[in-house]
């Protein structure tokens, strides 16, 4: 893009800070519970509806993967992959107030008037953090949601922690405490790192455990890897942003998954941090088998 034909509104400089919360508390809860944080962003041009529409026709022409949306009446139990399409994405867009759309910007920062909003959002997280947390990241980025009225984001659980920030509108979300059995047992965590990012089941007798967070400009909430969450839109137009962290750990994740086999073969396994002996027996194993078939795919695309 060329930035020389970037119109003056989306020039807007980013306030030097942008999100307010207790350093010290920040650090304690940060991927262990969720909180709340405040933030000035709300009021900025890039997260307007038009140039939300421009950066929906930029990504659907030069990366088309990185737009997904659907639509509908959609529960909080729902999975994902039972919504529909019914219209284009940018029709969709058009119509937000009628279409009950859900529409996710993955990696928004990969469009260049986004770049510099990422790269100071999370540069001022890791500095809330400290700088030990650099070395545990494996992949950041930012995701933008843009939602109709009272639609539904169904129960789900994450890889990445994120820090959810309304700019447009207001929505409510529940969190659930991840360390909960009975609200995520471990059969679904592990199914979940394994092969099903639906896994994660809704249980609505539980509903009443979940901490509601009222979202609206200017306010957000932390939320950790894995904890259980759903939201529902107000009666309004709704946009947010997302910026996640995801970590280095494919210890734990490699535990869970070991555990998801050894579970298909009628064993109970332990789960993660229970027992550090097993927990390296396990990761160590599951992490030689997943390089021995890497090996073995990565010869056959050779052809030898």
């Amino acid at each position: 893009m060329d930035m020389s034909t970037v119109p003056p509104v989306l020039e807007a400089t980013l306030p030097d800070k942008w999100i307010d919360s207790d350093s010290s508390a920040f650090r304690e809860n940060f991927e262990r519970k969720s909180f709340e944080v405040a933030h000035h962003l709300a009021s900025h041009p890039l997260f307007q509806l038009p140039q939300l529409m421009d950066l929906a026709e930029r990504t659907l022409k030069t990366r088309p993967f990185d737009l997904y949306y659907d639509m509908g009446d959609v529960a909080p139990g729902q999975k994902w992959r039972d919504t529909n399409r019914a219209f284009s994405p940018l029709n969709a867009l058009q119509q937000l107030e009628d279409s009950d759309a859900w529409f996710i910007f993955r990696s928004a920062q990969r469009d260049p008037l986004y770049t510099e909003l990422y790269r100071h959002a999370i540069t001022e997280i890791k500095d809330l953090v400290g700088g030990h947390i650099e070395s545990q990241i494996s992949r950041e980025d930012i995701i933008i949601f843009v939602t109709s009225p009272k639609r539904v984001t169904a129960y789900h659980i994450d890889r990445e922690c994120n820090f959810i920030l309304q700019l447009q509108g207001e929505k409510d979300l529940y969190v659930f405490d991840r360390e909960d059995r009975q609200i995520l047992p471990e059969e679904e965590i592990e199914e979940f790192w394994a092969v099903d990012n639906n896994a994660p089941n809704y249980r609505p007798e539980l509903q009443d455990r979940a901490r509601l967070y009222k979202l609206a400009p200017g306010n957000g909430v932390h939320v950790p890897v894995n904890c259980p969450h759903w939201l529902k839109n107000a009666d309004n137009v709704s946009v947010t942003l997302s910026v996640n962290f995801q970590f280095i750990d494919s210890v734990r994740a490699d535990i869970y998954r070991a555990n998801h086999h050894l579970r298909k073969l009628g064993i109970n396994p332990t789960p993660p941090g229970q027992s550090p002996v097993r927990d390296r027996a396990k990761a160590m194993a599951f992490g030689t088998a997943k390089a021995v078939r890497e090996a073995a795919r990565s010869a056959l695309r050779r052809g030898g």
